[in-house]
């Protein structure tokens, strides 16, 4: 008995029970060797250790399963954020900073999550609601510090806050992709260089969008 439990875990990834888990980790797994566009289901049960048909217990196609890892990528993305933030107590510049800098850092850390999430296989966020939702909260987040930066007198209170708001995500954006994609590997060696980056460049962000009248 003991023999043929150990072979038959042996055959893959999923034997702890839970597929959906077991799914989503092989699609990771096979976004930061091929990118979003080289995940297929029959793949991605291949390296579960699956059944071909098994995906579609929990997902009606590739979309779906993306917008399943998209989806945790910006629950994962509101929670650093939410996190840095109520450790600035309160103090406006600081939970800016803080939240510019939990962004860059997520994707520096998840940058398979970080490409489906910002990817084209699942731009339509209205397709997948809970995925639209979860993508919403993230922003919020950044929305909520632009709005306190107004109030406390640091941002101009007479200047539309979407526009604040995109102007800040952009470069917040910027810079995380331009991480995730290797483009800055002689400046980000550590996780020190990462922060002191993230800082010179959230704290140009602030001062643009101070002065800019956006």
């Amino acid at each position: 008995l003991a023999a043929g439990k150990k072979k038959s875990q042996k055959k893959g990834a999923y034997h702890h029970g839970n597929l959906r888990r077991a799914l989503l980790d092989s699609a990771l797994a096979m976004v930061e060797k091929e990118g979003p566009r080289g995940v297929s289901l029959r793949a991605v049960a291949r390296l579960a250790g699956v059944s071909p048909a098994a995906p579609y217990r929990h997902f009606a196609g590739k979309e779906g399963l993306l917008a399943a890892v998209a989806e945790e990528g910006f629950r994962s993305l509101e929670r650093h954020m939410q996190a840095a933030r109520e450790d600035t107590r309160g103090l406006a510049l600081a939970e800016f900073r803080a939240i510019g800098n939990a962004y860059i850092r997520f994707a520096a850390n998840n940058p398979s999550h970080f490409r489906v999430m910002f990817g084209p296989e699942v731009s339509d966020k209205i397709a997948h609601p809970s995925l639209k939702i979860a993508a919403d909260k993230a922003s919020q987040i950044i929305a909520d510090a632009i709005a306190n930066c107004q109030r406390s007198g640091l941002e101009g209170a007479d200047i539309n806050p979407q526009r604040l708001v995109v102007a800040a995500w952009a470069t917040f954006h910027g810079l995380a992709t331009l991480i995730v994609d290797g483009q800055l590997s002689d400046m980000v060696r550590s996780d020190a260089d990462l922060e002191q980056l993230g800082n010179s460049v959230t704290d140009v962000i602030y001062r643009g969008l101070s002065f800019s009248g956006l």
